[in-house]
């Protein structure tokens, strides 16, 4: 599975692999618990990872970016349980994972979606390294 084919679907937690696309919507698979379902346009955005990006003080950073940072400062950054953390927790563990991230506009529930998502891309190993990040960008342009 290549990271372009993930995807995150609004009002669905977890990630997808994104199968195929319908004019009316999408076929995706869970990543949670490899389930396929139609995902209906109408009611859903799909949205692929690699289009995301997060805010920083300086130029808007790509979320596998943000991916491959949090897996260098992952062992300094200690443990952490998300479900029993509170938003100053959060924040303040996330600073210690991305700490160039805009501290004004990305926002607590952002942070945590990402945590969680980073988890599930950790458990599956489909976390980018950086070889990877630097041959995309090199492809693109």
């Amino acid at each position: 599975m290549k990271y372009n084919e993930l995807v995150a679907i609004s009002g669905l937690s977890g990630l997808y692999q994104l199968l195929s696309t319908k004019s009316d919507g999408a076929i995706v698979k869970s990543l949670d618990d490899n389930t396929t379902k139609f995902v209906p346009a109408r009611s859903h955005n799909v949205t692929p990872l690699d289009s995301i990006e997060v805010f920083t003080e300086e130029d808007n950073v790509r979320l596998a970016e943000v991916f491959i940072n949090f897996k260098k400062n992952e062992g300094s950054a200690g443990e952490f349980d998300l479900l029993k953390a509170d938003n100053s927790k959060i924040k303040s563990h996330f600073g210690k994972l991305f700490p160039q991230y805009d501290k004004d506009r990305v926002y607590t529930s952002d942070m945590k979606k990402m945590m969680k998502w980073y988890g599930i891309l950790k458990k599956l190993d489909l976390i980018p390294n950086e070889e990877e990040e630097v041959q995309e960008k090199s492809e693109e342009q």
